[in-house]
């Protein structure tokens, strides 16, 4: 009897060491799954970290592009502006009246407004505007045009480039 005896504690005892091993690996099994998807995570915050440090670097060689065209068309209006006084010399001034009804047009279309108050005498020189001084308030325009262009330029390139890269 003994013998059924002890075999039946060691049936058991080996059920029971058979469970606690199951439930060992159980243990474990899910410890590994944690750690793959901690693993999982911190790849995918790597990867997502890389794309927001590549799209900054982009953006940032986009900004640089269109700073310096900006930079260009700047100091290519300051070099007309300072040419001006060969182009429109004083005789040239002397010569030509700007008429202040000119004045007043440009002046609004400057601003983006309308005309005000009655035209008066269209043909009536503007006190103390010279031809010269037209050129150079123009040539002054055309280079504010000029930059932002430019600027348009750089913003559309970083929509596309990163409507490409799928960041937006």
């Amino acid at each position: 009897m003994i013998s059924r005896r002890l075999a039946a504690i060691l049936a058991a005892l080996l059920v029971i060491v058979l469970l606690l091993g199951v439930a060992v690996a159980l243990v474990q099994q899910r410890r590994i799954d944690g750690i793959g998807r901690q693993r999982d995570n911190a790849e995918a915050e790597r990867d997502a970290a890389k794309q927001e440090r590549d799209a900054l670097s982009g953006d940032a060689k986009v900004v640089t592009r269109y700073v310096d065209r900006v930079q260009y068309v700047r100091e290519a209006g300051a070099t007309i502006v300072k040419e001006v006084p060969v182009y429109v010399t004083p005789e040239a001034d002397r010569a030509c009246l700007v008429p202040a009804g000119f004045v007043r047009v440009h002046d609004a279309a400057a601003e983006n407004r309308p005309l005000a108050g009655p035209a008066g005498d269209p043909d009536a020189p503007a006190a103390g505007t010279a031809l010269s001084t037209v050129a150079s308030t123009v040539t002054d325009n055309y280079t504010t045009c000029h930059a932002i262009r430019e600027q348009l330029i750089g913003l559309q390139d970083a929509v596309r480039q990163r409507q490409a890269s799928g960041r937006d």
